[in-house]
């Protein structure tokens, strides 16, 4: 197939271009770029006033399958990831069974292909069953393909088996994914350790449970020579660490959520109990737990110190911890619901309205942070629309003004906190090897 994209602004981070011009892909390929083209083709796209920019990469996606097919599945997963403008997505592996052997992997990677829509790379983890008592077969999941090992949703709090692991990584090249998270000091605790969880009469989560942990994976990076990434990054200390080790040459580079950097503790307010709508009864609710994730929405102070670490590069990657899970799972109260939200449908757009029109990120640093960053961080070929390169893109109307609908997203997951917020831009197309797996019907 053969499309022109015709009078895009052309961000490409990998050649610092940043210019209205046209884009011809054929055969997959990014095959020209230049003003006025003028080319037999099969569609074209006229991007006027849009963002055409490499198609952004997630390197923390939670699709569920195997075994939580109920919450997310990869087709559906893959969906939602085409709406949000994501071509290539990382799957945690805290599924079930636990993604800990060559078989998982070979699953997820010829189901998502079946599905065909977007690049899933499935992530290993850290040890057999994510226990944390033994390491999981690593080096027969490198050569199923992953690109990257994690004990996301927990800490692999036995730092001498950790460090056995990211030996592992090191020797096999593959980055190392942490979830900072000190379960000895979570100490069952559901939001931010401030007032506002006093009010709620629930344990908090205090920012040290994250930077010591933190300070730990460092340590340990430092000494074996991993590649290791941060996940989720919500602290004020989780940035001022990560610019230590980049001073002393450590090899680490953090991720920011949009919830992260968007909402604070403050957000989440008391609510009356909410129905089931097929049991008909009232479900013992406390506060709405949409806002409930993990890491927790932090402080004002937190929020404005990870804005300031993503726009002075200190924070390399935006990233957005999808975590769909059923209304019946988060029905209930604070302290009974599980973490997490849905965020691929709302990334970009969150990124483009708080960041970038909020004066902080560039497009060109929006883009490098979705795509170009993610790409270098697991070695894959993309992130990159220079000509001869991969057909990974996305068209972005950075004008487009919206309301955020939960309804209408392709995840099955509905846990948003973000339903009925007004934002500014919106993706428009997303073109995956050349072939377009997502259109904005409402463009």
């Amino acid at each position: 197939m053969t499309i022109l994209i015709k009078n895009g602004r052309v961000i490409n981070p990998a050649t610092q271009m940043d210019e209205t011009a046209d884009v011809l892909v054929e055969n997959g390929t990014v095959a020209k770029i230049a003003k006025g083209i003028k080319a037999e083709c099969d569609r074209e796209i006229d991007a006027k006033g849009c963002f055409v920019m490499p198609g952004f990469i997630d390197m923390h996606v939670h699709l569920r399958d195997p075994g939580f097919e109920q919450k997310e599945t990869i087709e559906t997963g893959c969906k939602a990831a085409a709406h949000g403008g994501f071509t290539t997505i990382l799957a945690m592996p805290n599924t079930k069974p636990v993604v800990d052997n060559p078989d998982v992997v070979n699953y997820v990677h010829n189901k998502a292909k079946m599905v065909g829509v977007v690049n899933v790379l499935q992530v290993g983890a850290v040890t057999k069953g994510q226990k944390g008592k033994e390491l999981s077969d690593i080096e027969g999941m490198v050569k199923a393909g992953i690109p990257a090992i994690s004990e996301d949703g927990k800490s692999v709090m036995n730092a001498q088996l950790y460090r056995e692991g990211m030996e592992l990584a090191e020797k096999y090249g593959i980055v190392v994914l942490a979830h900072c998270e000190d379960i000895n000091l979570v100490n069952g605790g559901v939001m931010n350790a401030d007032e506002n969880a006093e009010k709620l009469g629930v344990k908090g989560i205090t920012n040290s449970v994250e930077d010591i942990i933190i300070a730990r994976d460092i340590m340990l990076s430092r000494d074996t020579g991993a590649k290791l990434h941060l996940c989720h990054c919500s602290t004020k200390a989780s940035v001022s660490l990560v610019k230590y080790a980049k001073t002393e040459g450590i090899r680490v580079t953090a991720e920011v959520c949009p919830h992260h950097f968007t909402l604070t503790s403050d957000d989440i307010k008391k609510i009356e109990p909410k129905m089931d709508p097929e049991k008909k009864l009232a479900i013992d609710a406390d506060a709405d737990t949409n806002y409930k994730m993990n890491p927790p929405l932090r402080s004002r102070e937190d929020v404005q110190a990870l804005k300031e670490g993503l726009r002075d590069n200190v924070m390399d990657v935006i990233a957005t911890d999808h975590a769909p899970h059923t209304f019946a799972d988060k029905n209930t109260s604070m302290k009974k619901a599980p973490f997490g939200i849905v965020g691929l449908e709302t990334a970009a757009s969150l990124t483009y309205t708080e960041l970038v029109a909020g004066g902080y990120l560039t497009p060109m640093q929006m883009a490098e942070k979705m795509s170009y960053n993610p790409a270098k961080i697991i070695g894959l070929d993309k992130g990159d629309i220079a000509p001869g390169k991969v057909a990974d893109i996305v068209i972005f109307d950075p004008k487009k003004k919206y309301t955020i609908d939960k309804s209408t997203f392709a995840s099955k997951g509905r846990n948003t906190p973000f339903d009925g917020r007004s934002v500014t831009g919106k993706v428009r197309t997303t073109i995956v090897g050349g072939r377009i797996v997502y259109e904005d019907a409402a463009k």
